[in-house]
């Protein structure tokens, strides 16, 4: 009886086998990605603060006993705001300013509640790294235009809390707020 043997001829893959190769691979580094990103997900989310402290994350404000010109310092969510009483001229220099002029273009209107252009709430955090401005408290140093100065970079924003020189890229940023009375506002 004959036997025969049968020559086994080892070549290059064939393209289908290379495709269904590239396509495991791809799909189980995705899938490792995903696996990956679910299970940092918990960790980083546990840092957030929950929906109850974020829900009762406001703060209230009286304004009785903050004199035209003057601001006082409060505190939002572990974040300094200004509060601040502008004057006649001060929200006449913010809206003679020519808004085109400006490198985040807004209006004092803009940046106020409507029938309370003089009081002007801010995040007393500058834009460009986040540190304090200085002009949110009785005597501190305003700037050239007059509102607040950051003296790590040197930018300087108006009486409206608009960037005009330095770093930063934006005006100071306004927090949610309202009116609960004529002279009480609810941060947050």
């Amino acid at each position: 009886m004959g036997h025969h043997m049968t020559d086994i001829v080892l070549g290059a893959p064939h393209a289908d086998d290379e495709r269904r190769r590239d396509f495991i691979g791809i799909a189980a580094g995705s899938f490792a990605a995903i696996g990956a990103g679910a299970a940092v997900w918990p960790l980083v989310n546990q840092m957030n603060p929950s929906a109850d402290v974020l829900a009762v994350a406001s703060t209230d404000v009286d304004l009785v006993g903050i004199e035209p010109g003057q601001a006082i310092v409060a505190v939002w969510r572990g974040q300094p705001v200004f509060v601040r009483n502008l004057t006649a001229a001060e929200q006449a220099s913010a809206n003679a300013f020519p808004t085109a002029q400006l490198r985040d273009p807004q209006t004092l209107a803009e940046r106020t509640k409507s029938g309370h252009a003089n009081w002007l709430v801010t995040i007393g955090v500058c834009t460009h790294l986040g540190c304090i401005p200085l002009g949110g408290k009785e005597g501190e140093m305003k700037g050239d235009a007059g509102g607040y100065y950051y003296p790590c970079h040197g930018s300087t924003y108006d009486t409206a809390g608009r960037i005009r020189h330095g770093p930063a890229p934006r005006n100071l940023d306004l927090p949610p707020y309202s009116f609960t009375t004529p002279n009480q506002i609810t941060i947050g």
